[in-house]
């Protein structure tokens, strides 16, 4: 195979905030709050805040090891860098494996929305058309995801406002177990919207002035992220009560048609936008993701080598990106994958547990990333992950084994063509 060209460093630091920022609205704001409410009762913004901590710890995990390596792949590249061969295998199979559900599940919410009845073409529709977009540039890819979160973040706002001014919902009662176990299992179910910032570090190798710019933009879309989730949480448990939050499916739809009566065909209406555009943007941001740390995995001999062309004319890794499209598209025809969130959150803490455990044998800290953090956030990681069902934890360690299976038959049959 020829040499094949490396990715341009096309995105700023804004650019790489917002792609940060919108691949983590439209999995949190519209995806994971009714069934964390389920769990957690009353305690949902405690497993927001819970959530959000563990975030962190990943975020400065990854923002170090992004320093130090910047290229894509993400934590598929630092476990190889630091840890070995296989525990940078596990990485990234977990991580691309479980980002497949993710996106197949952003598109199917994005059809619900807006097309209900007809949501798998529509979201067939959204996977061909995005990933479009995604082999055509990283630059189209950032000013895309920069619209669509331009016209999210309002609808959020809006929504915040209308929940906090309406009547009080019905107080906790039967609103969920609120223990310990529920607390935590809601904090994995929500964590599965604060991994957009993985993104960044996956696209390293396409931001200018990585050293500033990588640590800087995750550390904002975290933070911008965590407190519209907070605010989100706070406003729909006032607004529904925990019982009724738990019971809707578009908690944010019916807070602004219950407020207004009169308006409820208008307001509802642009939650929808806001709610497909929001989905959009996971999905644009999710797609690149998966397929550069594809593109890593085949450079690194772990997946076929077809998987590492670059187009040299838009400077992406179409092969990989056309890849994920097609695995996303079979698995909206053949299942229901708005069942596998778990199923994702356990891949998402088990990659980032080692992410956590590369960054700890760092000899070189960053001020924001201290030693005792790694250790805290790998543990964190490896707890929430065997809070979720039971049937979510064993499919992902079957997957894994499989993966396993899958690397030891490539790396073989290049040994045999040497």
């Amino acid at each position: 195979m020829s040499e094949q060209p490396g990715l341009r460093r096309a995105m700023g630091g804004f650019d790489a905030t917002t792609v940060g920022v919108g691949a983590m609205i439209g999995a949190g704001a519209f995806v994971v709050f009714a069934p964390a409410a389920a769990t957690a009762g009353g305690l949902l913004p405690l497993a927001v805040v819970i959530a959000g901590f563990v975030a962190y710890c990943n975020a400065a995990a990854t923002a170090s090891l992004a320093v130090r390596y910047p290229s894509s792949g993400g934590t598929y590249v630092y476990g190889r860098e630091r840890l070995g061969a296989a525990p940078g295998f596990l990485a990234g199979w977990a991580f691309v494996t479980g980002k497949l559900a993710s996106c197949a599940a952003m598109a199917l919410t994005f059809g619900l929305y807006a097309a209900p009845g007809a949501e798998k073409p529509a979201a067939v529709a959204a996977v061909v058309g995005l990933t479009l977009v995604n082999v055509l540039g990283v630059t189209r890819t950032a000013l895309a995801t920069r619209v669509i979160v331009a016209l999210v973040v309002p609808v959020l706002a809006f929504v915040i406002v209308v929940a906090f001014a309406s009547p009080a919902g019905p107080p906790a009662a039967g609103g969920g177990p609120a223990g310990v176990g529920g607390v935590l299992q809601a904090a994995a179910l929500l964590f599965f919207a604060f991994a957009g910032y993985a993104r960044i570090a996956t696209m390293g190798e396409e931001v200018r002035e990585p050293r500033r710019n990588i640590p800087a933009a995750i550390f904002g879309a975290l933070g911008f992220t965590l407190v519209l989730y907070v605010l989100l949480a706070l406003s729909l448990l006032h607004a529904l009560g925990p019982a009724g939050l738990a019971a809707t499916t578009a908690p944010l739809r019916q807070v602004v048609e219950a407020a207004a009566p009169a308006t409820a065909g208008l307001l509802g209406a642009v939650v929808t936008v806001g709610a497909a555009l929001a989905s959009l943007g996971a999905l644009l941001a999710l797609i690149a993701g998966v397929g550069r740390t594809s593109l890593a995995m085949a450079r690194g001999g772990d997946l076929p080598g077809a998987l590492a062309r670059v187009s040299r004319r838009f400077a992406v890794p179409w092969v990989a990106d056309i890849a994920t499209a097609v695995v996303v598209v079979v698995l909206l025809v053949a299942t229901d994958v708005l069942t596998v969130v778990g199923f994702s959150s356990v891949g998402v803490l088990l990659y980032y547990a080692i992410a956590n455990i590369a960054a700890f044998t760092l000899t070189e800290r960053q001020w924001y990333a201290p030693r005792w953090l790694n250790a805290v956030g790998a543990l964190a990681c490896l707890v929430l992950a065997f809070t979720l069902p039971a049937a979510s934890v064993l499919t992902m360690l079957a997957v894994l084994a499989g993966g396993l299976v899958v690397r030891g038959i490539v790396r073989g049959r290049r040994r045999g063509r040497a």
